[in-house]
This record gives C-alpha cells, sequence and structure tokens, in this order.
C-alpha cells in the first residue's frame, strides 16, 4: 500500500464503514457484505472543492420562480414530478430490470429536446447502436437529443460542460465510476462519490439531472441509502412482469407531493398514458361472484377504483395463514382478527387471501371496510352487489371511521355507473352539508356506523 493510502471496510447493502472486516454489518445485519475500498484522499477532496466552489449571495438577490418547470409532455410523469422538472434538480428513478425506466425517460428526453434544446442521455449499460434500436422502436428522430455511452465519470462531466444540455440522464449511476477509487464500479464508494460529483454539477450549472437507479432483490434501492438523501426526487418505477401496467410512483420530492402517481401501460409504441385508470382496472370484472367488491383510494389528489377479491378456505396445514397479494398482509391479520371478535365470523381456523386485481397496490386505510366485506362475502357465499362502492376505514372496536376526500371518491365512483356508495356516517354529514357536491340524485348514500350495519346494507 502506498504512502499516506489506507483501506477502510464498507457494507455493500448500507453503506457502514468499519476499519476491520466484519462478518455480519452492526447496522443493517447484512451477512458478508463488508467490501475493503480504497480511502479517497484529501487532496483530490480538495482538488475537486475548488473547481466547484461557488460564492454566497444574500436571499433577497435569489431569484427563483414557480412557473420555470420543464414538461416533459408525459402528464402522468409530470403529475409525480409535481408538474414537471424543476431546473438544477436532482431526480431518482428506480424500478426491477426490464420495467421501462430507459423506455420512459427515452420518450421524455425526447419531448423535451424537441421543446427547449440540447438533451444529453448517457447509457453506461448499452451503446449507442442498442439505444438507437430502442429508439426507432419508440419512433425517436429528435436532432436535439445526443446519446452519449460513457462510464467514467471525468469524460461524463467533460461533455456536460461542453454540450451545456437542457438536461441530462444517467443511465445508470451504478455504471459510473471515477478511475482514481480502487473500487468497482456500483460499489457504495462509487456510487456516492459519483453521485455527489454529478450533483455538484448540476447545481453548479442549474442543470436538471436524471439518475436511473438499480434496485436489489426485496424491491429497495441498490447503494447507499444516502443516495436517495442527496437527490431531490425519488421514484420507484412498479408493475409485474405478467402485467402490461406499471405504476410511477414518488417516495421523496422536494419541489410537489410525494402522494401522487403516474399509470402507464407498456405497448408495442412504448409507455402510454393511461388517462383513466380507475375504469380500467375495473373493466374485466366478473359479475355475481362472492368475494369481489369495488373500493375507492385516494393517490395524491386522484381518486382510483379498484377491485378487491378474497377468498376464505379451510386450512390443510393446522396452522392458518393470511396472504395478500398487493395490500399489506399485516394489516390482512388485523382486519380478520376485528371480524372474527366484533362479528362473530367463524374464520380464525382458515385461510385467508385477498388480491387487488390489475396488479396494483393499495396501502391506503379507506379500503379497510372492503376487504372485511370481501371477506365476508365469500365467506357466506353472498355476492355483493355489481354497483356498489365500498369506502371505509376500521377501527379495532368494529367502527367505521371516516375518510379524507369523500366527494372526490364519490363523483369519480358516479362517473363510472356506480349507483351505490356505502360509507362512514361522519362522512355523510359532512358531504350532505357541502352544497357543492351535486350527486345526491345520482348515487344511493348509505352510511354506516359499525361493521354490523355494513353487513347488512351488504349481505
Amino acid at each position: 500500500m502506498g504512502k499516506g493510502k489506507r483501506s477502510q471496510f464498507i457494507c455493500q447493502e448500507c453503506g457502514h464503514i468499519s476499519l476491520r472486516w466484519l462478518g455480519r454489518c452492526p447496522d443493517c445485519n447484512q451477512w458478508n457484505s463488508f467490501v475493503e475500498e480504497m480511502v479517497i484522499s484529501e487532496k483530490g477532496k480538495q482538488q475537486h472543492s475548488a473547481l466547484t466552489s461557488s460564492v454566497p449571495e444574500p436571499i433577497t438577490d435569489i431569484t427563483a420562480t414557480e412557473h420555470d418547470r420543464l414538461s416533459t409532455q408525459i402528464g402522468e410523469l409530470d403529475r409525480v414530478l409535481g408538474g414537471g422538472i424543476v431546473p438544477g434538480s436532482v431526480s431518482l428513478i428506480a424500478g426491477d430490470p426490464g420495467i421501462g425506466k430507459s423506455t420512459l425517460l427515452l420518450q421524455a428526453t425526447d419531448a423535451l429536446s424537441q421543446r427547449y434544446g440540447t438533451v444529453l442521455y448517457v447509457s453506461g449499460e448499452e451503446s449507442v447502436s442498442q439505444t438507437k434500436l430502442r429508439a426507432n422502436r419508440l419512433d425517436i428522430h429528435s436532432n436535439s437529443l445526443y446519446v452519449l455511452c460513457e462510464n467514467s465519470l471525468e469524460q461524463i462531466e467533460s461533455h456536460i460542460v461542453n454540450l451545456n444540455p437542457i438536461v441530462v440522464v444517467i443511465d445508470s449511476i451504478q455504471t459510473v465510476f471515477q478511475p482514481q477509487l480502487q473500487s468497482a464500479a456500483g460499489s457504495v464508494t462509487q456510487v456516492r462519490e459519483s453521485a455527489g460529483h454529478l450533483l455538484i454539477l448540476a447545481k453548479t450549472k442549474n442543470i436538471p439531472l436524471i439518475l436511473v437507479g438499480h434496485v436489489t432483490k426485496d424491491g429497495s434501492l441498490a447503494g447507499p441509502k444516502v443516495l436517495e438523501h442527496m437527490v431531490d426526487t425519488v421514484l420507484y418505477f412498479e408493475g409485474e412482469n405478467h402485467h402490461v401496467y406499471r405504476v410511477l410512483r414518488a417516495v421523496k420530492n422536494r419541489f410537489g407531493s410525494t402522494n401522487e402517481i403516474g399509470v402507464f401501460e407498456m405497448s408495442t409504441l412504448g409507455l402510454v398514458e393511461v388517462a383513466n385508470p380507475s375504469e380500467l382496472f375495473i373493466s374485466d370484472r366478473v359479475e355475481n361472484i362472492s368475494g369481489s367488491v369495488v373500493v375507492s383510494s385516494i393517490e395524491g389528489t386522484r381518486p382510483i377504483l379498484f377491485e378487491l377479491q378474497a377468498l376464505v378456505a379451510p386450512s390443510n396445514f393446522g396452522i392458518p395463514r393470511n396472504t395478500a397479494t398487493g395490500t399489506d398482509r399485516q394489516r390482512i391479520a388485523l382486519l380478520v382478527a376485528v371480524l372474527q371478535k366484533r362479528v362473530g365470523f367463524d374464520i380464525g381456523d382458515a385461510d385467508v387471501f385477498v388480491n387487488v386485481t390489475g396488479g396494483m397496490r393499495v396501502d391506503e386505510r379507506g379500503v379497510d371496510l372492503g376487504i372485511v366485506m370481501a371477506i365476508a362475502s365469500n365467506h357466506r357465499d353472498i355476492p355483493i352487489p355489481q354497483k356498489t362502492v365500498v369506502i371505509g376505514e376500521v377501527g379495532l372496536g368494529g367502527e367505521i371511521r371516516p375518510v379524507t376526500h369523500v366527494d372526490r371518491r364519490l363523483r369519480e365512483a358516479s362517473k363510472l355507473g356506480f349507483n351505490r356508495a356505502v360509507f362512514p356516517e361522519y362522512n355523510r354529514k359532512n358531504y350532505l352539508a357541502d352544497t357543492t357536491s351535486g350527486l345526491r340524485e345520482e348515487i344511493e348514500l348509505v352510511s354506516v356506523t359499525d361493521l354490523h350495519g355494513a353487513l347488512s346494507a351488504l349481505l
């Protein structure tokens, strides 16, 4: 080891630093995750700091406007970003391999280049000819969209400075490396330091930067968690391989809401926006089957209707199990316990399966009542009326608790042809007091206070 050089051991899962190798990380409890990496010299840090230094400015002299966002011309993407891309912002988009991250960004950069000017797309995983083949399939022919195949951070920064693009996309950050660091590309040190250099360049040049990140087997972002704290926006691209629908969800956004979602459909021409996801998710619903119910969830500012399906079957293993697809399994166990204790349903020794159709995931408490009613419907083998939507949160006492934005939920249900709604009594009082709702004659309102009332209204 050369003079002045020293090494340290870094956990590749969480970024924990140790002076010696450890078999198990004390922070994330992962086994065999420590890798030896060289420490960056202070001289190198000082040189980079000098190159990217800026001067303090009085806050009264700084101008900032809210209308200078860059629109990608993809409404679902702009919605999740909070209205568009903010100049100088750094966004991170993560998702499973093949989910459509590169496809979405190529479509977005094509629209950005045609409207605003030069856009640089840096591909570290594909050659320029492979990127061109994808662009041909997507019918992308913009003269202002530049493609660069490069992994060296120094070369990427040099091209950004010389080209001075409107937007830069790095696909992906795990492939970028600095030659002076003696660790492999994709390691914690390489990802953290490369992202830090690019972040400073984006802020000083006021160039929006979009980073693509890989995810681990458990679905979390690969690399150090500090990467999520460094960027301004973190987007997750979700979906299943056997479904054509993709959901773009914001988990962090300094310039907008983190509750918005964007829905896309994968086609031969790329990702197509789904303007009305509610109609899409309930379009294939089968009539007159027990255990099926339509619920309404609020995703950001948008109400979306989903179909929930439940199946109650005798347990063949002696130990009952609760299985959930698209929702929280622990929440299902809690609702089954409430249904058994407060209503007297004898399902404690049965297997309970709950599924959200369409490959979607719903975490809002406003679908609790729908889950309970779907389980009760299948247990009694009585179908819930086809044109009924169920809304409400269920408490441990079996009471039906209020939900937010009930007027938006009911309006969406009425628009899709539903003529009956079962929802909390508390929300009915506020809804009837609202003179702007205007749906009282179009949809039958059935308000309930507890599970007994909901069962009487539906089954």
